[in-house]
Formats: C-alpha cells, sequence, structure tokens
C-alpha cells in the first residue's frame, strides 16, 4: 500500500483537480494530501487517513499505515484519525477481488481501488508471456474531475508503480539530481 500511496501523492501533485472536492457551491483543493487507506476491522472496512502522505517516504508511509491498521484491527481507531481524507485507496486484492468498482468516500471526489495481483499472459516484444498483473480501478465524481484527467493521472500512478527509482525521485530524473543539474 505504502508505495501505491506514494505514487499517488506524486501524481496528485501533477493532477491537483483529483485532490479536489465540492463544498456546497465552492471548488476546494486542499494544498496537502490526507491519503485514506481502507483497513477490513472487525466490524467491516474503515478508512485511517494518512495525514501529509506527501511529505513521507515510502518508509514513513507504510509505517504510518501498518500502525492505524493495527490500530482499526484492534477497535482502538478514533473518528478523528477516520476523517478529513482528501483521497482514498482500497485493496479488494487482499480478499481476492479481480476487478471491482470502488465507491467514492464523499465529499472526496475520487478512490482508486487495487485488486489481485495474478499471472496472466502478455505480449512483450512480439512474444506472448506470462507476467503477474494487476487491475486498478478510480472511481470519479466527473463533476470536478474530467475523463481525460483521470486517465492520465492513473497512467501517472502505473508509471511511478513501475518504475521505483523515478518515483524515488519524486517523478524527476534521477541522473539530474545525482548529478545536482
Amino acid at each position: 500500500m505504502s508505495i501505491f500511496t506514494k505514487a499517488v501523492t506524486i501524481a496528485l501533485k501533477e493532477f491537483p483537480q483529483v485532490n479536489s472536492m465540492i463544498d456546497g457551491e465552492d471548488l476546494v483543493t486542499p494544498g496537502y494530501m490526507d491519503i485514506g487507506i481502507a483497513v477490513s476491522a472487525p466490524k467491516g472496512l474503515v478508512v485511517p487517513v494518512v495525514r501529509n502522505a506527501e511529505m513521507m517516504g515510502i518508509a514513513g508511509i507504510e509505517l504510518k499505515i501498518k500502525e492505524l491498521a493495527a490500530r482499526a484491527r484492534d477497535n482502538k481507531i478514533s473518528i478523528d484519525e477516520m476523517k478529513g481524507g482528501t483521497f482514498t485507496i482500497t485493496n479488494g486484492g487482499v480478499f481476492g477481488s479481480l476487478m471491482s468498482t470502488p465507491i467514492l468516500n464523499p465529499p472526496q471526489s475520487a478512490i482508486l481501488g487495487m485488486h489481485k495481483i495474478q499471472e496472466r499472459p502478455v505480449a512483450v516484444n512480439g512474444q506472448v508471456v506470462i507476467a503477474p498483473m494487476m487491475y486498478v480501478a478510480m472511481s470519479y465524481d466527473h463533476r470536478v474531475i474530467d475523463g481525460r484527467e483521470s486517465v492520465n493521472f492513473l497512467v501517472r500512478v502505473k508509471e511511478m508503480v513501475e518504475d521505483p527509482v523515478r518515483m524515488l525521485t519524486e517523478g524527476q530524473d534521477p541522473v539530474k539530481i545525482l548529478l545536482d543539474l
């Protein structure tokens, strides 16, 4: 979850509309990314929030998710720890889901659904090979987010997950960072 959370924060910087929400007559785009992470608790799914996830590295995000998930499973999560998210990630894959439609967590305008990783035949350089594949789906409020923007956001998340070095450098060229250019 931490890798996808980090990828989402990078993509949200590029596509801030996906991090927006409607508040009455106003469109609000927060300057922070409080990412809700759906967690299976004894009484059902709950969504604790990783506050200011854009400021954290993958290890910090992983530790925070682990802490919040443990508190949720022990029924010790507070209402305040589940309020105020700007975007949510849910992982039906842990239950074996191959594909589903995630449901928005109002007032948020988007949610990313991750699904089970499963080996599938895919074409690589003109050859059919077996490779691990995972479907992701995003539900979004079309009043806030345009279809083109949502697809570009998903593509950016995919690029970051498939290129961890680029993700660790926040989408910047690692050579330029190393050479301080």
